[in-house]
């Protein structure tokens, strides 16, 4: 599947990452949309559901297996997400078929050149336009032009998001809050040659808040695993239902945690931080790019991969990068080993009191599971 290097999962970007899921459920379902990733042969069907399940990844299941017993029973194999590993950039590459160096959702949160700024990407807190952000045909909008009737199914709130226009658009949306209205929609959605997107946010919302494992995030877990059974149970024999994830998640502790704003030799040089604790984007001011790379190595150590852009990009972990995205990278990247983190809580005041975290390229969070029913 994917390559290692010093520790780290690389993403399959072409194989079997979260970016060639649309395109391999597009050719089986006779609808190709350019060339069929290599590691990724799905059985042919008139139509398919897939359940995103957010936070779940291939080492979680694995490990708590006892917890969802119906999905640990589904063919499959890991895939990957992509860099770095958050909602927001696998949710774009699942909807656009592209890599983020290709969309230019690069992370939790990314400088806008145009503007300086932080763009949320999740919660699209600036005025940004999402089409300009995110030019390309999206997948979703490419299949709905094959005459394949295709819906995302997901929250109602969601429903004129900026992350949901730049990522889904194309897709009918059919809101839907609750397990019964998800459940209710899919089935609709999914009478006749289809492809329907369900998104389910629960499970990462508990690892956050509790951490995974805690008895809140395996109940989550069961929850989600009765769910994926019943949709299935509920569907026509002919509808394939594939159950992928965005990323995994590990667990942060005290100890493990670094505070920026008791370092203040880590700043000196940084003129703006983004990303997230796990993976952190570093906008660095003109001619301090080698002190930066010097202080954050010297300090991380061997807790944290730190590179430049251009070694981050020439080791492929964004894909082809454009060159509109590759302003919104950081001038420096800071990827997480182990249970490490890098907290800024003067500019992430949330982030610390969060349990449960991802972004990095540990195993635990870049294998995702892809399960075929």
């Amino acid at each position: 599947m994917s390559r290692t290097e010093a520790g780290l999962r690389l993403p399959a970007y072409g194989e079997r990452s979260i970016a060639d899921v649309v395109p391999a459920v597009a050719a089986a379902l006779g609808k190709p949309l350019g060339t069929t990733p290599s590691g990724l042969v799905l059985p042919s069907a008139p139509a398919y559901v897939v359940l995103l399940v957010d936070g779940l990844g291939q080492q979680l299941l694995e490990r708590y297996a006892h917890a969802a017993p119906y999905l640990t029973s589904l063919r499959g194999s890991a895939g990957t997400a992509g860099v770095p590993s958050t909602t927001a950039t696998s949710l774009t590459s699942l909807g656009t078929g592209l890599v983020p160096g290709q969309h230019g959702l690069v992370g939790y949160t990314a400088r806008v050149p145009e503007t300086g700024e932080l763009l949320n990407h999740l919660q699209w807190d600036r005025d940004v336009d999402p089409l300009a952000y995110q030019p390309h045909e999206t997948a979703f909008a490419q299949l709905a032009a094959r005459g394949i009737y295709t819906a995302a199914v997901n929250k109602k709130q969601f429903a004129t998001s900026g992350l949901t226009r730049a990522a889904h658009r194309g897709a009918t949306y059919r809101g839907a809050d609750t397990p019964g209205d998800r459940l209710a929609e899919t089935l609709e959605s999914a009478d006749g040659p289809s492809f329907t997107y369900v998104y389910d946010a629960d499970l990462d919302k508990a690892g956050h808040q509790y951490g995974v494992a805690s008895s809140e995030w395996l109940v989550e877990l069961q929850a989600i695993d009765e769910f994926a059974e019943d949709l299935r149970d509920a569907l026509p024999t002919s509808v394939r239902l594939l159950v992928v994830a965005d990323h995994g998640m590990v667990d942060s502790p005290a100890a493990s945690r670094f505070e920026l704003d008791r370092l203040p030799e880590l700043r000196r040089g940084v003129t703006l931080v983004g990303g997230e604790a796990r993976f952190r984007h570093l906008y660095v001011r003109e001619g301090a790019l080698d002190d930066v790379l010097a202080a954050w190595r010297g300090h991380l150590g061997d807790r944290a991969t730190v590179l430049s852009r251009d070694e981050a990009v020439a080791r492929g972990w964004f894909g082809p990068v454009e060159d509109r995205v590759a302003a919104r990278l950081g001038d420096v990247m800071v990827a997480c080993h182990d249970d490490v983190a890098v907290f800024s809580t003067a500019d992430f005041p949330r982030e610390q009191t969060m349990v449960g975290l991802h972004g990095s390229l540990t195993r635990d969070e870049m294998e995702i599971p892809i399960l075929i029913a």
